[in-house]
């Protein structure tokens, strides 16, 4: 029988429904590369979700840059603070439109694993280091660590995530052309011994929340970061979209420090504003697509969970102030120029003397040819946290850029 309106949340304010038949529990798991025991007292993506939890890599996220490096200020986002955000985020969405919560979770936790130090200037020197070699994507780099870079099991690499968690990582970025050249593609179709990822296809609602999740908590904190840094002002933010009908519609603050009252006022009361519009837009697209199943979400012909068109339009008008205003921003450019040294640096270091890396990693090199022994270095790399990837620096070079 067909859904009816109601399956789709309309009225859902507080609380937990049984999730739709179009949520990814609605059937079965597809299982794990590696067969397991079901688990009796967790469904399978909450294992998984634990399992991302309590991986190394998560753990790191702790010293990642996510804009400003890590020892600039102690209440500046972090990889781990923002990926904690995002899942926040996702798990009301999924609650809303009656999705499973503990993939839509596990999803948005897991998303940022394979960032390397320094944000996105690592990522750009990793990418060019790696030009000859099949370049690197931190999405990509996501899917090797939860699939093999992570070492706990006595029976295998990686931890063993279920199909649909793989999917959301490998997808939540929307399809992927079977001719693609990209990382996340070549990282995905190595799976594909296993199990069709169904590269063309959408991900599940939940993966698509979660990439939505990732726009609205990076938007919003963002601004909240590049105010305290202040290299942005309140006043800057009038005439921004959200930003400034946030800012107006905040009461004025009592007590002490009213600025900073002020800005969690903005920042929360953006957030608010786009979940609303996104939990909105995507009932009513479920609504249309009527699905009756996760596959009909896989299959349909467009994105299923999405923003307004206006509300997209304004979330694209505010990345492009941030842009401009925080992510470009003389002093970020220099600690970030350095930054991008250091990663360069590094990964030339070790592709000349692969003794300079520590004793398990040099021997892991050992009779590989160039291109697997610079894929290997870039792993290496990309596990780093910044203060790792800034010893190691000290210890292998005669100078190393403060990054302040």
């Amino acid at each position: 029988m067909a859904p009816v309106e109601d399956d789709y949340g309309a009225g859902l304010q507080a609380g937990a429904r049984a999730p739709g038949p179009y949520a990814a529990s609605a059937i079965p798991s597809r299982g794990r590369v590696h067969a397991e025991p079901e688990c009796l007292t967790r469904s399978p993506f909450q294992r998984d979700r634990d399992r991302i939890l309590h991986a190394t890599a998560f753990r790191r996220l702790t010293y990642k840059t996510q804009v400003f490096v890590f020892h600039e200020g102690d209440h500046y986002r972090t990889r781990l603070t923002h990926s904690l955000e995002v899942a926040q985020i996702t798990r009301t969405v999924a609650r809303q439109l009656r999705l499973d919560e503990d993939l839509a979770e596990a999803i948005a936790l897991a998303h940022d694993l394979g960032h390397p130090p320094f944000g996105h200037a690592g990522e750009r020197a990793l990418d060019a280091a790696m030009a000859a070699f099949g370049g690197f994507d931190h999405n990509a780099q996501s899917l090797r660590v939860v699939t093999t870079l992570e070492r706990k099991y006595a029976a295998f690499d990686g931890i063993n995530l279920t199909w649909e968690t793989l999917e959301g990582l490998a997808k939540h970025n929307g399809p992927i052309k079977e001719q693609s050249a990209s990382a996340v593609a070549k990282v995905a179709r190595s799976l594909e011994q296993w199990h069709s990822l169904d590269l063309a296809t959408w991900a599940s609602a939940e993966a698509q929340v979660a990439a939505l999740a990732d726009d609205i908590a990076y938007v919003s904190h963002d601004i909240d970061d590049g105010l305290r840094a202040g290299l942005i002002t309140l006043d800057d933010l009038q005439e921004q979209p959200l930003a400034g009908p946030a800012a107006r519609a905040a009461p004025e603050p009592v007590g002490a420090d009213p600025e900073g009252r002020s800005v969690h006022e903005l920042t929360r009361r953006m957030i608010t504003v786009m979940v609303a519009d996104l939990v909105a837009a995507t009932r009513a697209r479920l609504r249309a697509l009527r699905p009756s199943s996760p596959d009909d979400i896989r299959r349909a012909p467009d994105a299923t969970a999405a923003f307004s068109s206006a509300m997209a339009k304004d979330i694209a008008l505010l990345k492009g102030f941030l842009f401009q205003r925080v992510y470009r921003h003389p002093r970020v450019n220099r600690i970030m120029a350095d930054a991008e040294r250091i990663v360069r640096d590094l990964f030339a270091r070790y592709l000349a003397d692969a003794a300079a890396m520590p004793e398990a990693w040099h021997a892991a090199s050992a009779g590989l040819d160039e291109r697997r022994r610079a894929r290997l270095i870039a792993d290496f790399v990309a596990g780093m946290t910044d203060r790792f990837a800034l010893g190691e620096h000290r210890r292998l070079f005669d100078a190393t850029p403060d990054l302040r």
